[in-house]
């Protein structure tokens, strides 16, 4: 008999709104829908978290001319980490949602380090927080708007407030908790004590935050009148979900000590630990499986390669065979600290991006090939920090997002690396590792099993060519990025 059931993944990024459904029997996809979001551009970058719900309530009705709503059983959801969305009594967002971005209270943190530490806030927290962290933006809040703090009774993240529309529950997962700031994985639970410490008695802490479920949890069905808004059936459930890097490396089914390389407008380099990080350099954040993901985090990826191919005037295709050719040749190239749009990783707020090493004979080639190589080496630099950690890096190297569509990107990455590395066959890892979860809820119920018994193919390996090595690149990249955080006066 077969099974006609369906599984949904949600996937809430900066960028867009994902929903992909599933068979139960099979895993295929069979329905995808992706739903443009605003666009920011950082130090301030906000959505309206209006804009989130209503893009995802389209997606369904769109969803309706492939699938049969009614055979859903389960709803896994995921979105973009850190991010804070404030309610007030009557659960009503109250001001734009600041994203993980939004680098506008970098002041605010820089303050709260100085005051008590980096190694506290790694020893208490699992990371030093930037300015992506939740707890930044909770102090620009405090000091900027006492108006907002006065009316404030409830501080979700985006994937939170995606499930409490979905079934009125204020639930979030370890993953999600443990990129706030104020949040310790180790002991599961909310530093109430850390939170008085850094802003007294302004808020209510105890009460502020939604509780924290386990990666095997449910956090409640759909609402009968959401159901009925949805085309869906009533007795649907929705799991804790999760942050959208760590339900991409469920979805990826990756193993301890595996790199993944995800390249999207920003870049994620990650791996997998069963131990906590607390180095202060990585971010040491829970995973969805009861495990850390330490990670490094670059704002600045696949959107620098946009912005030069449209600088060049020419395709992103056009700009990756520019970049190959160029890198192919073994010419010298110029070096290119990557940041547009300020750093996350290291923490660069203020900076500006800085190329260095022009000349007069420069081709179009050697500057497309600074391009892909500066954004890479953020990555590295990256990975160089989680090894020194202490956590082990020695198994696959995996790309995926779209970046992982670049031969350049690939290349580069595997000659750097000197490893080669896997590109997975899958457009949309975070919304199928959301619907993984989802299908652990009315299977298995235990993930890891699900996510083991469902990896996804390989498209293809790409082996080093051995035109260029990470040691060759890091000191004089490193020297220039230096040089580019001593100008973020210049900014201004």
């Amino acid at each position: 008999m077969t099974d006609d059931r369906l599984v949904i993944g949600i996937d809430l990024s900066t960028q867009s709104c994902t929903v992909e459904a599933r068979r139960v029997e099979g895993f295929e996809v069979v329905a995808r829908q992706r739903l443009p979001l605003a666009p920011t551009t950082p130090p301030v970058s906000e959505h309206n978290a209006d804009d989130w719900w209503e893009a995802l309530v389209q997606a369904f009705h769109l969803m309706k001319a492939d699938i049969d709503l009614q055979a859903v059983r389960a709803i896994g959801v995921s979105g973009q980490c850190h991010g804070l969305v404030p309610l007030d009594g009557g659960n009503h967002v109250i001001r734009p949602v600041k994203l993980w971005n939004d680098t506008t209270s970098a002041p605010q943190i820089d303050a709260l380090i100085t005051r008590f530490g980096a190694d506290y806030w790694a020893q208490r927290a699992g990371s030093v927080p930037n300015a992506a962290f939740t707890i930044s933006k909770l102090a620009w809040l405090i000091e900027n708007e006492p108006e907002t703090i006065a009316r404030l009774r409830r501080i979700l993240l985006p994937h939170d407030y995606l499930v409490f529309k979905l079934t009125g529950e204020a639930v979030t997962d370890r993953s999600e908790a443990s990129g706030t700031g104020y949040f310790n994985s180790q002991s599961n639970s909310y530093d109430f004590e850390l939170l008085r410490g850094c802003f007294g008695d302004v808020l209510t802490w105890e009460s502020m935050f939604p509780r924290v479920g386990q990666p095997n949890d449910v956090a409640g069905t759909v609402l009968p009148d959401v159901a009925n808004l949805l085309g869906l059936a009533t007795d649907v459930v929705v799991t804790v979900g999760g942050g959208d890097q760590h339900m991409a490396a469920l979805g990826l089914g990756i193993n301890d000590g595996d790199v993944v390389f995800s390249l999207g407008t920003s870049g994620v380099v990650y791996t997998s630990s069963t131990v906590p990080v607390t180095s202060g350099i990585v971010d040491g954040v829970a995973n969805v499986v009861g495990g850390w993901l330490p990670l490094a985090c670059t704002l600045n990826c696949t959107k620098v390669t946009d912005w030069a191919a449209r600088l060049l005037g020419v395709s992103v295709p056009e700009l990756d065979q520019l970049a190959l050719d160029a890198y192919r040749s073994h010419d010298p190239f110029p070096v290119f600290a990557a940041y547009l749009d300020g750093e996350r990783s290291p923490a660069y707020p203020s900076t500006t991006g800085v190329i260095a090493g022009l000349t007069s004979d420069m081709t179009r080639e050697q500057f497309a090939e600074a391009i892909f190589v500066g954004v890479i080496a953020g990555l590295l630099r990256g990975l160089d920090a989680i090894h020194q950690s202490g956590v082990s890096t020695d198994g696959r190297a995996i790309a995926v997002g779209g970046g992982a569509r670049s031969a350049a990107y690939t290349q580069i990455i595997a000659d750097l690396l000197g490893r080669s590395i896997d590109v997975i066959r899958e457009p949309e890892a975070t919304a199928r590792g959301a619907c993984i979860q989802a299908l652990s809820a009315i299977t298995t119920g235990d993930v890891v099993i699900v996510a083991r018994d469902q990896q996804p193919s390989v498209l293809a390996t790409v082996n080093p060519q051995g035109h260029l090595s990470w040691d060759e690149v890091r000191d004089r990249y490193i020297s220039v990025c230096d040089y580019a955080a001593s100008t973020a006066h210049l900014r201004s």
